[in-house]
């Protein structure tokens, strides 16, 4: 997805670049525990900065002690220091995520005008992940806004680097958005990524209807791509479909092989493997567009 970028720090050598990697994690986890907060009051239309920390069972207030990421799970294996209730592992399971995400997306961005977009871009789609996990539901207050960052990353990074940067914009240049200016091109590119994304969701999901009488995708779904498709680009798209339609499909018919309820509905919630791909394409989407492409020349 990234060609060559501006790097911010002024010199490569100043400090070694496993500190950022490091730092990278420890940002990453920090953020991912406010995720954690994200996942449980969003859908339940919760404010998430107001009351701090509770106890799900007691309500008793965390303290900052022990809500440190990961470590303070540790601590209390598991458990609320108060009421000695449970706490879900996936607590710690989105922190570390988190903090993986974090490094990985810096490893492969470096220290450029790009870096902070992505970090967004895949803690939003960790939140969505979660969400959809835990309640099936994909919230508009996460993918309306969304939307609206990806047309503002597709707008700004052309501005800032005065090159092409994101994957879709060497071949729209050279093709329909010939001559343009390059944030133009650049917001053509996030429009038609989003009609490749949610577009082709949403009519696969009529058709289905259509012909079935079932739902088979819901808007959320859709939205999601939709924010996806703008930020990637059409060709990283496809790939991201691709990606999420061959392990959503592997996944269920592992569980339904295991399971008598045959409602794949009820058995997966989409955006889960949706946002799998999303994080995987703009990890490693363009090595795979390219060997892909590679083998028609």
């Amino acid at each position: 997805m990234h060609l060559s970028l501006s790097v911010l720090q002024p010199g490569p050598n100043l400090i070694p670049l496993p500190f950022y990697y490091v730092a990278a994690g420890i940002f990453g986890a920090i953020i991912g525990s406010f995720l954690n907060v994200v996942i449980h009051r969003l859908p339940r239309e919760e404010s998430v900065v107001f009351p701090n920390s509770r106890c799900p069972s007691c309500g008793a207030a965390i303290a900052f002690y022990d809500n440190l990421p990961v470590v303070s799970y540790v601590a209390l294996r598991g458990r609320c220091r108060s009421c000695k209730s449970h706490i879900s592992a996936r607590y710690p399971l989105v922190e570390a995520l988190t903090g993986l995400l974090w490094v990985l997306v810096t490893m492969h961005d470096g220290l450029t005008w790009a870096l902070p977009f992505d970090l967004v871009f895949v803690t939003a789609i960790l939140a969505l992940i979660f969400i959809d996990a835990e309640h099936m539901i994909l919230p508009n207050a996460i993918t309306y806004p969304g939307i609206a960052f990806a047309l503002i990353a597709r707008l700004t990074l052309p501005l800032i680097l005065g090159q092409p940067h994101f994957e879709d914009l060497p071949m729209l240049l050279d093709g329909p958005f010939s001559g343009w200016p390059l944030w133009a091109a650049s917001l053509g590119g996030a429009v038609i990524g989003a009609l490749v994304g949610g577009g082709s969701l949403w009519l696969m999901g009529w058709l289905w209807e259509k012909l079935r009488g079932v739902e088979a995708m819901g808007l959320g779904d859709v939205k999601m791509m939709f924010m996806v498709g703008a930020y990637l680009g059409w060709r990283l798209t496809i790939l991201n479909i691709f990606v999420g339609v061959l392990s959503g499909s592997l996944i269920g018919i592992a569980l339904m092989s295991r399971s008598s309820d045959r409602n794949m509905q009820m058995l997966l919630p989409f955006g889960i493997f949706l946002g799998i791909g999303a994080i995987a394409s703009l990890l490693i989407g363009t090595h795979i567009v390219d060997w892909y492409a590679g083998q028609f020349r």
